[in-house]
């Protein structure tokens, strides 16, 4: 996983609250495990304008070139600014994998669905929830100032704005130590892999019967 210290990027304001999972992700494309190829449906519903299915070819759907994600001016953003209760809905893993696969490290909210909101630091994304005075600050800076950026300090807990002012956010101490690091939970465990080798030694001595000739479970 890569490691989230601080990020400069171009902002999506996606001035809609309650977006759920669903519309983040629809339901037909979740038929793949695999963490990749959700990219290109993100908000699928709101991004083309004929109906989506698993398999398509996207390059050649219609666009709807009224919704952000298909204006020139946020081609290549990394950080998304949404409204309230965002993430909302069903638990679904592969709503942060599409996000973070189109290309977006951050989300800024007032608030998260709780499950989405833990699925986004399992995923390497900084999910910031700042009051809804600050959010609306953003959302009229960014209607503004064309190309607007921010820069996401998590060592900081700051989102510093053009002009050099900041919001400070808070965020749990254990996942900013995990997205400081690029540490996910399979990166967590093998911090102690040496650990695990040596009660793996251990208890293929104390159970040989456990174990086959070629020190695999039987």
């Amino acid at each position: 996983m890569k490691p989230y210290t601080r990020e400069t990027g171009l902002v999506t304001p996606l001035d809609r609250a309650n977006v759920d999972t669903d519309q983040i992700i629809p339901k037909q494309f979740l038929k793949s495990i695999k963490r990749t190829g959700f990219g290109v449906n993100l908000f699928d519903e709101w991004r083309y304008l004929d109906e989506g299915y698993l398999g398509q070819d996207n390059s050649k759907r219609p666009l709807n070139t009224d919704f952000m994600l298909n204006q020139p001016q946020y081609q290549g953003s990394t950080i998304l600014l949404a409204r309230e209760n965002f993430g909302c809905g069903s638990s679904r893993e592969h709503a942060p994998w599409a996000l973070e696969e189109y290309g977006f490290r951050t989300v800024i909210a007032p608030s998260f669905a709780d499950i989405f909101f833990n699925n986004c630091f399992k995923n390497g994304m900084l999910p910031v929830v700042l009051s809804a005075e600050a959010v609306e600050i953003l959302f009229q800076e960014a209607a503004a100032t064309p190309n607007y950026r921010l820069t996401i300090d998590l060592e900081q807990q700051q989102v510093i704005r053009p002009n050099g002012e900041v919001f400070g956010f808070d965020v749990d101490a254990f996942r900013k130590h995990c997205l400081l690091n690029g540490l996910d939970d399979i990166g967590l465990t093998l911090q102690d892999s040496d650990a695990i080798r040596r009660f793996e030694s251990m208890a293929e001595k104390a159970r040989p019967w456990v174990f086959g000739s070629n020190g695999q479970t039987t």
